[in-house]
């Protein structure tokens, strides 16, 4: 997992906060685009902390198949690659310091140690809630920021996606499955956000989750298929189909 390709402060991400900041009536003049503005701070925060979850669902699904060889990967991937960018962040959103969780977590799966793990877990999560707590305790509008976080996750699971396929064929099973456990960490976001959502937004959001479900159709299971069930550009197209349902899920609000 490359997650400084996958940081998503580009284009796509700078468009996304683009619309969402752009009043609708400039949407529509003549006049010129302004500049994309750069993924905010929060946003990116609550993308880094998502992924990590997504890896920890994957392994946990492998952990529990007992192919812990498999599931050691997605934990060693949150200390290496995706800790480190975020670290300076954590007295920000009030989030203690938890590499040291992350890399117990990681030795309790290399070790195969089924009575460590589960309490390695419970600490690494109490962490990840922590960060929770701090990025709500600074977003006035929980649900919609939860579901623009969502569409980064999704945007990088399509980028995982893609590094995996080669040749029509899935050559990298550990990509496919932390493609497979971005979206899933999505789809929970995305429904525990849901909830909350007044009936105005009923058609979006309908149209938001009928996209998930065809998202989750190409990654039907935990073991990679020899050839995917989905090509690359398939999966792009719907993960811009839900960004699209997003910007008329939130018009005009900063997130």
């Amino acid at each position: 997992m490359n997650v400084s390709r996958r940081l998503w402060l580009g284009v796509g991400a700078a468009l996304l906060v683009a619309l969402v900041l752009a009043p609708m009536a400039q949407a529509q003049s003549a006049t010129p685009a302004p500049k994309p503005a750069e993924l905010s701070g929060d946003l990116a925060f609550a993308r880094f902390i998502a992924l990590i979850r997504g890896h920890l669902i994957t392994g946990d699904e492998l952990i529990k198949q007992h192919r812990w060889n498999l599931a050691y990967p997605h934990f060693t991937f949150p200390a290496e690659e995706i800790y480190g960018v975020i670290r300076d962040e954590l007295p920000t959103y009030h989030t203690p310091a938890f590499d040291g969780a992350l890399k117990a977590l990681a030795r309790s799966v290399r070790a195969r140690n089924s009575a460590q793990y589960p309490k390695a877990l419970e600490k690494v999560e109490a962490a990840l809630a922590a960060a929770d707590a701090g990025l709500r305790a600074r977003q006035p509008d929980w649900p919609r920021f939860t579901v623009a976080a969502a569409v980064e996750v999704l945007k990088a699971a399509a980028d995982e996606y893609e590094d995996a396929i080669v040749n029509g064929r899935v050559a990298h099973p550990v990509g496919y499955r932390t493609a497979r456990g971005f979206v899933l960490q999505a789809d929970r976001m995305i429904e525990a956000a849901a909830l909350r959502f007044p009936a105005a937004d009923a058609a979006p959001l309908g149209d938001i989750r009928a996209e998930m479900t065809k998202i989750k159709a190409a990654f039907a299971t935990l073991n990679a298929p020899e050839r995917p069930t989905m090509d690359e550009k398939a999966v792009d197209a719907i993960v811009g189909q839900i960004e699209l349902a997003f910007q008329k899920l939130a018009p005009g609000r900063q997130i």
